[in-house]
């Protein structure tokens, strides 16, 4: 009966042993130099050569004709450890016999002698040992007779007792990487004479993932099959494909015809997770990259389309899922989930999604100013944009607050588009920001000029400021059931205090007070952008001060604030000298201390707490 690959050529001298060169090197010279350790702790993943590295660690110790720390590979010792008969070679599994009893069976034939120089004891698997036969294994391994050699393999060295390993030399093994394992694979094939089929090695190295007996066993099963069984690789592509997209639909659709022919969802969302950490490391460290060639480029144009934060989200995602998974009395839904999550980030409710959102935003306002450059004039301003409001030339008589209306009109779309803040009071001039507002002002200097034909205006989605305007009990209504429920729950904290004075050329939207007002200022654009979408127009929006209620701290403050904002009237002389006789004492107020400081902050609520 023909042997599997993996078998066939499973190394027999340390120089056989692929990918583990700082190993093999320390075992050899130490057999050259008749220095060997009485005890050695190999750890390491599946497949890498632990167990094939303690044999050929026995072969060398018994062997009649050592050459550089190497097994001759033909005395009759050498030839019995290959077979599995060697009387000096004695194996044990513990994770079938790791109880007390099967260590004292082990521990008792420590001391009887064999026929070669040195008798070597393996256990596999030695991190299921239980603490009974662990402890029951101290004693021995500590002080074993002087012709015994302990070789402990492991894939969990972590959960074997730190007594056990301080009492051993420690070697780690190392998956192999893929250009290495392919090219191991590359040369089993040719040596055993077959016939490979088109792209059966860097499947071989993607099933493998590092480990040099899976990928053996791997390409197995492809010269069993005479081609290559893509189908798990393709369920993986077109579920990462969607997740790369953001297409829900298509990543539900995936899953659910993998589950449908028989893949498990834990298996899916394992073998999605090793295609995110893939994408993950060609973002960041490509040469980490555990892929053939032919896939590297691939998942590296993926792993850029879906970008670096969302990768790490998604294997946050997942990995939640895959915990949530051995409690799920279905498996499919809580993959299901996870997926829709990836892929809608608005229906993630994760800090992280959240700062995936807050960098989308970010991106979109730096792309903003530029979206505006077709349009640029070759003085420096901005063509008028289809949605940019009419402004009015100013009427005879109206004087500078007027030319002050015009210019905050005809410059908000530009200045908004940048920062988002309105200058509401900036007096017009002609600055290089503001070309268009420099006109208006220009004619208040002087006197009126004579009425000229106006040109006909361009089309425009928003009709001239006047009373086509939403009325103030229109946008009352509106405000409350529509707009202010559409808002970022942030905006909606900020703006849910305003009320509606007025409508004249623009919505006056009054806030408690000026400090209120500046940073409610910054997330103008937002709240018209959803007026606009209620209305079907635009609704320019201007915020004043809410006057009708008691003044700010800020305004107590800055006098001239206040007085900017009230309108003209008289302002109080900093100079002038006050007769303290003529003061009189105001009366006592009734309110609390803490009555007193909830209103200078609107909105806030008292909590007791219990």
């Amino acid at each position: 009966m023909a042997q599997s690959l993996y078998r066939r050529y499973r190394p027999q001298r340390f120089g056989e042993v692929r990918g583990q060169d700082h190993v093999m090197a320390a075992l050899r010279n130490s057999v050259r130099d008749d220095s060997v350790n009485h005890a050695y702790l190999f750890s390491g993943p599946r497949g890498t050569g632990k167990t094939s590295s303690a044999r050929i660690l026995a072969k060398a110790l018994n062997c009649e004709a050592v050459v550089d720390g190497e097994p001759c590979g033909r005395c009759a010792s050498c030839q019995s450890v290959e077979a599995g008969s060697s009387l000096d070679v004695l194996e044990m599994d513990a994770a079938s016999h790791g109880g007390v009893d099967d260590v004292r069976d082990l521990v008792s034939r420590v001391a009887l002698a064999s026929p070669g120089r040195t008798k070597v004891y393996i256990v596999d698997e030695v991190h299921m040992l239980t603490t009974g036969a662990s402890n029951a294994l101290l004693k021995t391994l500590e002080e074993p007779p002087p012709h015994v050699v302990f070789v402990l393999a492991t894939t969990d060295p972590q959960k074997v007792l730190a007594t056990i390993r301080s009492r051993t030399q420690h070697f780690e093994f190392r998956l192999l990487g893929a250009d290495l394992l392919a090219e191991h694979l590359t040369w089993v094939a040719a040596d055993a004479g077959i016939t490979l089929p088109e792209h059966a090695v860097s499947h071989a190295v993607r099933q493998g993932r590092g480990s040099a007996r899976d990928a053996l066993s791997a390409l197995d099963a492809v010269i069993a099959a005479g081609a290559v069984d893509d189908e798990n690789d393709d369920v993986v592509d077109r579920l990462f494909d969607a997740v790369c997209q953001r297409d829900p639909g298509a990543a539900l659709v995936a899953s659910a015809r993998a589950t449908a022919a028989g893949h498990d969802p834990r298996e899916l969302a394992d073998r999605l997770v090793a295609r995110l950490r893939d994408a993950f490391l060609s973002l960041l460290a490509p040469e980490l990259v555990e892929l053939a060639v032919e896939q590297r480029s691939r998942v590296a144009d993926q792993a850029a389309t879906l970008g670096a934060a969302g990768v790490v989200r998604a294997l946050d995602v997942l990995g939640e899922a895959l915990q949530a998974m051995r409690e799920a009395p279905d498996t499919r839904v809580v993959l299901d989930v996870a997926l829709v999550r990836i892929t809608r980030v608005e229906l993630d409710p994760s800090p992280a999604a959240l700062v995936e959102r807050i960098e989308r935003l970010e991106r979109g306002a730096r792309v903003a100013p530029g979206s505006a450059a077709p349009g640029a004039t070759p003085g420096g301003a901005s063509g008028a944009a289809d949605d940019a409001p009419v402004v009015p030339s100013a009427p005879p008589g109206s004087g500078r607050a007027a030319a002050r209306q015009a210019a905050d009109a005809a410059s908000r779309p530009a200045l908004g588009a940048v920062t988002g803040r309105r200058p509401a009071t900036a007096e017009p001039g002609p600055t290089p920001a503001e070309p268009a507002a420099a006109e208006p002002a220009a004619a208040e200097t002087g006197p009126p000029a004579a009425p000229t034909a106006a040109p006909p205006a361009a089309p425009t989605s928003t009709p001239p400021a006047g009373g086509a305007l939403p009325t103030r009990d229109e946008l009352t209504m509106a405000w409350a059931d529509d707009v202010l429920p559409s808002l970022r729950p942030l905006l909606r904290a900020m703006f849910s205090v305003g009320r509606f004075t007025s409508v004249t050329d623009a919505a006056e939207l009054a806030l408690p007070n000026e400090a209120h007002r500046e940073k409610c200022l910054l997330r103008v654009p937002d709240v018209e952008a959803v007026l606009a979408a209620h209305f079907g127009r635009r609704v320019p929006l201007r915020l004043v001060v809410d006057r009708g209620q008691t003044a700010s701290i800020d305004d107590r403050a800055r006098p001239e604030t206040a007085t900017a904002t009230r309108g003209p009237g008289p302002v109080a002389d900093d100079d002038e000298q006050i007769d303290l006789a003529d003061t009189t004492e105001a009366p006592p107020d009734p309110r609390s201390d803490l009555e007193q400081l909830v209103e200078h902050f609107p909105g806030a609520e008292i909590v007791e707490r219990p």
